[in-house]
């Protein structure tokens, strides 16, 4: 029965997607329930104490998973999807947009139930499309200009995976994630790198800070919140099935930890901020990956609930925003998102924050602590922008709606870990935040550090996948 629900589940928003173009007038409706279906199934995984497997061909080792980490990935994908589409609601949207995101939504669940290489290269393949053609929907130059630039560093970092592929069903006649115990070097080298760069980690990811930044304001939502997810999980998944491979992952996450929030505390524009800062919270994922469901999907609720309010201000730039002030309300929700990830009390970022550092090996844990006083530095920049009170504000409810999902999963998901609520975790956490407000206050409210930006150039981002790719085969030989 179990078997049935599962697979009717997978297949429906692919079938719901082509179908919305029949009936337009409902494309809104079937899109919401889809994300609901999405919920409603991933609450059932996290309340079941078994994992349970579906062969789907026996002799090549194609194989669904699902167990709490899917869980996790699975339930935020159904409330970033369904806040996105709140926020649509109202904004006359066209049946082609519904249909990509429901067929994206779809995409990204497989990755997120898959055991095999070759059913993740087809998931993968699959979000590249339509993530693709989501950041193009508006068919401006510059959207079309960062889709194909998306769209080719996508495809080629899945070339590099397809042959690490191929490489593993050589040496263990299977496509199982299992496999990559007995593959040869240059195989697990090869399906890493690709991951990486799909997954926006390390310098592998530096195409995601321009796609994330100038992308239409619920497309940069969906592609922080979820899709870069689906890179992630797999590595994830492979350092739990494959214990030699975990302390690769946990080392690029620790990386990228690092990395993104280097660039995030100096980033003066607010989309870019936030994108940078997507790839930092992606390294506390890796960096333990037996917890780092519950870590993505407080990150995916928080960074939805950013990005959707940071496309309603006046402007991209701190220094403009804090020249004009900005209306109260989006100041609370810009407080309470920025809160739970720098890992305020009382908000699931902070019992993810802490479970993710009691699973951290000790060579990872100044890292970690030094990357959590940044996120504390970034987001202060939005907590101590200046409000007003703007009576002749007007907003939507829909957009309303998105935020009370997204801020209300936020409270409702702290209880998931509530052992985090130890006075000792409580100081700690109060005394991460207060250095990095400080060090704000301070320092760099006052500093003004132009970030280069010749890493992101397009001729530049193969060239960097190159190196990171002979720092892999470095890695998994040593």
């Amino acid at each position: 029965m179990i078997d049935d629900i599962t697979i009717i589940w997978i297949l429906l928003p692919f079938v719901v997607g082509f179908s919305i173009y029949l009936l337009p007038r409902w494309n809104r409706y079937f899109a919401l329930a889809i994300a609901a279906l999405s919920v409603v199934y991933s609450i059932g995984l996290l309340w079941s104490l078994e994992p349970f497997t579906l062969e789907l061909l026996d002799s090549f080792g194609v194989t669904l998973m699902f167990d709490e980490l899917s869980g996790y990935f699975i339930l935020m994908n159904g409330l970033v999807t369904g806040a996105v589409l709140l926020y649509c609601f109202d904004k006359q949207k066209s049946p082609f947009f519904y249909t990509q995101l429901v067929i994206l939504h779809g995409a990204v669940n497989a990755t997120f139930c898959c055991a095999d290489l070759i059913s993740l290269y087809v998931a993968l393949e699959c979000i590249g499309i339509a993530a693709f053609l989501l950041i193009t929907y508006s068919r401006s130059d510059r959207s079309l200009w960062v889709g194909l630039r998306y769209l080719f560093i996508s495809n080629t970092a899945m070339l590099f995976y397809l042959i690490g592929a191929v490489l593993v069903y050589q040496a263990s006649n299977s496509f199982a994630f299992s496999g990559l115990a007995v593959a040869p070097k240059e195989a697990i080298a090869l399906i890493f790198l690709g991951l990486l760069t799909k997954g926006g980690i390390f310098v592998s990811g530096l195409w995601l800070p321009l796609t994330h930044g100038e992308s239409e304001t619920p497309v940069s939502a969906l592609l922080s919140g979820v899709v870069v997810k689906a890179g992630v999980f797999p590595l994830a998944r492979c350092a739990l099935l494959v214990p030699e491979l975990d302390p690769v992952v946990r080392l690029f996450g620790v990386g990228t930890a690092l990395l993104g929030v280097g660039y995030a505390v100096f980033e003066k524009d607010t989309k870019r901020m936030l994108a940078f800062h997507t790839v930092s919270q992606l390294g506390f994922v890796l960096a333990a990956p037996a917890v780092g469901g519950f870590y993505a999907l407080t990150h995916g609720l928080v960074k939805g609930a950013l990005f959707l309010t940071a496309g309603q201000l006046s402007s991209r730039n701190f220094k403009v925003l804090r020249e004009q002030s900005i209306p109260r309300a989006y100041w609370w929700v810009l407080v309470l998102a920025c809160a739970s990830i720098s890992g305020l009390p009382f908000l699931a970022g902070y019992s993810s924050k802490i479970l993710t550092m009691k699973n951290i090996l000790p060579w990872q844990s100044f890292a970690l602590n030094v990357a959590a006083v940044g996120t504390a530095i970034s987001f202060a920049k939005f907590i101590f922008l200046p409000k007003k009170t703007d009576p002749s504000l007007k907003i939507l409810p829909n957009f309303y709606g998105a935020i009370v999902l997204l801020l209300g999963g936020l409270f409702v998901t702290n209880s998931f870990y509530l052992e985090a609520y130890q006075p000792s975790n409580i100081l700690k956490a109060l005394v991460t935040i207060g250095i990095g407000w400080l060090a704000y206050g301070l320092i760099f409210q006052r500093i003004t550090v132009k970030l280069p930006r010749v890493v992101e150039q397009f001729e530049h981002l193969v060239g960097v996948m190159s190196l990171v790719l002979t720092g892999l085969f470095w890695l998994v030989l040593a």
